[in-house]
């Protein structure tokens, strides 16, 4: 039986914490989506297809994902996707309660599917899309934080 997750985020940009997420999910799971949400009442850095594009290359070669973007219930589109489980990433306890909050809802607004916890590694537990894109701005170094061509839309982005 094919069991598909997603892996829903804005991933403004993606990190190699994401990633690292994605490749563990894809061991686990026969299929996972790696969906970019269309937040309108947010003002991503990059724009849905340069995200989606980060993302296809970030993720080229493991075969099981695929990337894809979407606006409304992330509960909705997992059902239309075929999806009974959602994958969250946590760093750090502070993002438990948030995302326990979520996982909750996401319970009641679709009893069918799962919320699948994933612990970061250690190694990126700190990061974050937000503090990368902080660090590049000041023109600080993001190697080993971010997939190299990442590291080049933030530099072109920030010059």
């Amino acid at each position: 039986m094919e069991k598909i997750a997603v892996y829903p985020g804005s991933f403004d940009p993606v990190t190699n914490g994401h990633v690292d997420i994605i490749k563990r999910s894809a061991f686990i799971f026969s299929e996972v989506i790696v969906a970019v949400f269309i937040n309108p009442g947010k003002n991503p850095t990059f724009s849905i297809k340069d995200r989606v594009k980060m993302l296809q290359e970030a993720t080229k070669d493991i075969p099981n994902v695929r990337v894809d973007s979407f606006s409304g219930l992330l509960t909705e589109y997992a059902r239309a996707k075929g999806a009974h489980v959602i994958i969250r990433g946590l760093r750090a306890l502070a993002d438990f309660e948030k995302e326990f909050q979520q996982a909750l809802m996401y319970k009641k607004l679709n009893e069918d599917v799962e919320i699948l916890f994933l612990m970061t590694s250690q190694e990126y537990s700190f990061l974050s899309s937000s503090l990368v894109k902080e660090v590049a701005s000041f023109g600080g170094s993001i190697e080993n934080l971010v997939p190299e061509f990442v590291d080049k839309y933030l530099k072109d982005y920030f010059s």
